[in-house]
């Protein structure tokens, strides 16, 4: 019997930067975080994802674009989305199998937070091949199952933050838009100085966050950040907005460098890049560095300051790439498809 829904979609979706991070969970394998984050949800960073259901049996196909053409995925990438897809075929009672495709605009698993847009991507281009229009709260908590906690937050645009209310057994445990990204246009351009995968995967990180002598304390420090952070994003207040981010972020890293093994996703560059920043603010640039977990630094300010802060990234030995990305609407179905 012929399939009544689309049975190939495809869509783009972003990548996010958080300005509370999202680093220790309650349950690793199902993204139950330690504490709330919130973040930014950027435009020009993207995975694009075609899906096409297919109502045979058989196993599923995954390939990606990795600068030529389509190719087979390798298991350390296909093999998460695989088990993405069977939970999302148990979710559906769909049956049959899935042709998947992938891409992204910028250098994959270095920290630029390609998990969440890749996975968001999926769960939207499966419901999209599948008919399912899903609400929000539905799609958010169907993305953070794929174990990529930062895609709950990568369905919405504008500031969002997760969990917005988890049950205790970690049930609806969804991400919420705070502010659409009309309500304020923050810029992030982002010193790349590391585009090939980041040595210690974000999951091997969350698994020894716990180890850190300081875990505890940063989660005592996190309900005056997350206050501070929301009473910023509602007032446009960017000297207030900065400061809280930039220690979020130093904190982060140094709960992995005091880790067990430590973990030390610093390179050289990033500490230049780091000083830089300091080094525009004292010349009356209003920037403010943040990073995930990765070598790489994403430097927040306004559009007025937008065009001095990548002139100085730009010129910075170790520095491969300038991205010049800012706050965005969110996912997109696009017309033409990856195969």
């Amino acid at each position: 019997m012929p399939a009544s829904h689309p049975a190939k979609t495809t869509v783009s979706s972003p990548s996010n930067i958080a300005f509370i991070k999202y680093w220790g969970a309650q349950d690793l394998a199902s993204a139950v975080p330690e504490n709330p984050s919130l973040s930014m949800t950027l435009d020009t960073c993207r995975s694009r994802c075609t899906v096409e259901h297919l109502d045979e049996e058989g196993a599923h196909e995954v390939r990606w674009r990795q600068g030529g053409g389509l190719e087979t995925a390798p298991p350390s990438f296909a093999d998460r989305v695989i088990a993405h897809l069977d939970r999302l075929r148990e979710w559906s009672g769909c049956g049959g199998r899935f042709r998947v495709a992938t891409e992204n605009t910028f250098p994959s698993a270095a920290g630029l937070a390609s998990s969440a847009s890749g996975f968001s991507a999926l769960t939207l281009g499966v419901l999209g091949a599948l008919g399912r229009g899903e609400a929000g709260a539905v799609r958010s908590e169907l993305a953070r199952r794929s174990g990529s906690g930062s895609a709950s937050r990568s369905v919405f645009g504008g500031y969002v933050e997760w969990p917005a209310d988890a049950d205790a057994d970690g049930a609806n445990c969804h991400a919420v838009q705070v502010a659409a990204a009309s309500h304020w246009n923050l810029r992030d351009v982002i010193a790349v100085v590391e585009s090939g995968p980041k040595e210690v995967s974000s999951l091997d990180g969350h698994r020894r966050a716990r180890t850190s002598p300081y875990f505890e304390e940063r989660l005592r420090q996190l309900p005056r950040r997350l206050d501070g952070v929301r009473a910023a994003l509602a007032d446009r207040d960017f000297g207030r907005l900065g400061p809280i981010i930039e220690e979020e972020a130093i904190d982060l890293h140094m709960i992995a460098m005091t880790s067990t093994p430590a973990i030390y996703y610093w390179k050289p560059a990033t500490l230049t890049v780091l000083e830089a920043v300091r080094h525009l603010r004292r010349d009356g640039v209003a920037a403010w560095s943040t990073m995930d977990a990765g070598a790489n630094v994403h430097v927040i300010c306004e559009p007025k300051s937008e065009p001095a802060v990548a002139e100085v990234l730009g010129g910075l030995d170790g520095v491969d790439q300038v991205i010049r990305d800012g706050v965005g609407d969110g996912p997109a179905v696009e017309a033409e498809h990856l195969f």
